[in-house]
């Protein structure tokens, strides 16, 4: 048995939790450099400003509304995941975490102890009271079908936030009113291609011949009809699975022209990889960095290029990792663009960074890389800036717009919510 835990609206929600202010108001938060809109609450879908339409055009519809607007805070959010997670894992035998703000938990044989719709009231009252983020709850006996359960209980108020589809009954009553496109695994292009073929909802989805679905799409979406049956064909995974490539990327706040400016950029990006990287607990022997102007700019030409560099020695250390990105960089670069975004991508990944040595390999083992490297990430855990290597600059005029970013309530200490006795 599975049980689906979604934060409600996870970006808008984080930032009303520490500005009571702000309930029963619209929100909205913003993607990078202040671009579309990519959260929104309830009330801002009430108010119809459309996911994904970029800020300036969403204005009137801002002001008229009366909508607060904030850049997205990645700590924040990281911070507020992390205290979920950590919530969830107390209260079930087992966390699959599969987003930012979802998982799923094991909770086999539990009903033994409480039944399932009081446990998924548990685990939201528990969330609300911790975090004091809301939650939906579906439970089910397929990840497929706790999906669909968390779905109407986040669309449904008679819900409450919590529905229970243990029972064959009201899983057949719920796939008929939902339509196929809402399944998971189920995107746009093919529920056009089931709706061609007289498939609208999720029950004719459950009830279509396992062969026609065979002939005419993959097997994965057979593994989708199988699920909705109630057949159990995803796996649990208790630990993330290791990554295979690391990209650390963002759009300039500001076009870069000058050789510097993208240098600083690279090595901002490639000591953030690097530090993604040891906290995957990997090592890597291949570095790559690529620049790319806008391709919707018609009055310049369209220039994007990318380098890679294959290390004889598996490497953690953003020494390494930063020289190799600047050589790829100087390989790639051009002047006279104006360049929209750039890059580093790390692949190749190794458990540890043992390999045969070669005399002739530039790159060779530096003394107390790791003790190093742990003392950089150690300084930087509450709060990234704090030491930087001279080639990430300083004044970083290219940096993400994020004009209207809210404080770090939750990782900076001069920033904390105060509050008057």
């Amino acid at each position: 048995m599975f049980a689906l835990v979604d934060v409600n609206s996870f970006y808008a929600s984080c930032e009303t939790v520490f500005r009571p202010d702000l309930r029963g108001r619209p929100v909205i938060v913003l993607s990078n450099n202040d671009g579309c809109v990519i959260a929104r609450n309830a009330l801002a879908k009430k108010a119809q400003i459309p996911m994904g339409a970029p800020f300036f055009k969403a204005r009137d519809a801002i002001r008229q509304h009366n909508v607060a607007v904030f850049s997205s805070n990645y700590a924040l959010y990281a911070d507020m995941s992390n205290r979920v997670m950590e919530t969830l894992e107390r209260l079930a035998p087992a966390v699959d975490i599969y987003s930012i703000d979802e998982a799923f938990l094991d909770i086999t044989n539990i009903e033994n102890c409480i039944s399932l719709h009081d446990f998924g009231k548990q685990v939201q009252n528990t969330l609300w009271k911790e975090t004091h983020l809301a939650v939906g709850v579906g439970i089910a006996p397929t990840k497929t079908l706790a999906k669909l359960a968390n779905f109407a209980a986040k669309t449904w108020k008679g819900t409450g936030g919590v529905l229970d589809l243990s029972q064959t009954v009201r899983q057949r009553k719920l796939m008929a009113l939902v339509p196929v496109e809402e399944v998971w695994g189920v995107g746009r292009r093919i529920s056009k291609k089931l709706n061609m073929l007289g498939i609208t909802t999720a029950l004719q989805l459950a009830d279509c011949p396992s062969a026609l679905i065979r002939k005419h799409f993959s097997v994965v979406l057979e593994r989708t009809v199988r699920e909705l049956r109630g057949e159990s064909c995803l796996a649990f995974e208790e630990s993330v699975p290791t990554k295979q490539q690391i990209i650390c990327s963002r759009s300039f706040g500001e076009r870069i022209t000058e050789y510097q400016d993208m240098r600083e950029a690279i090595c901002n990006y490639a000591v953030r990889a690097a530090e993604k990287l040891r906290g995957e607990h990997q090592y890597c022997r291949y570095v790559s960095a690529f620049v790319k102007t806008s391709p919707h700019d018609p009055k310049v030409p369209y220039y994007g290029n990318h380098a890679g560099i294959k290390l004889m020695t598996p490497t953690h250390d953003s020494r390494d990792i930063l020289a190799a990105a600047v050589r790829c960089l100087d390989q790639i670069w051009k002047p006279g663009y104006r360049y929209q975004k750039g890059g580093v991508m790390l692949g190749d990944f190794f458990s540890q960074g043992v390999a045969q040595l070669n005399l002739f390999d530039e790159y060779q083992p530096k003394k107390n890389s790791d003790q190093l490297m742990a003392t950089l990430d150690k300084i930087h855990k509450d709060g990234v800036g704090k030491v930087w290597f001279a080639g990430q600059g300083i004044q970083r005029g290219w940096a993400m717009k994020r004009e209207m970013l809210s404080p770090a309530y939750t990782t900076r200490f001069n920033e904390l919510v105060r509050a008057k006795v």
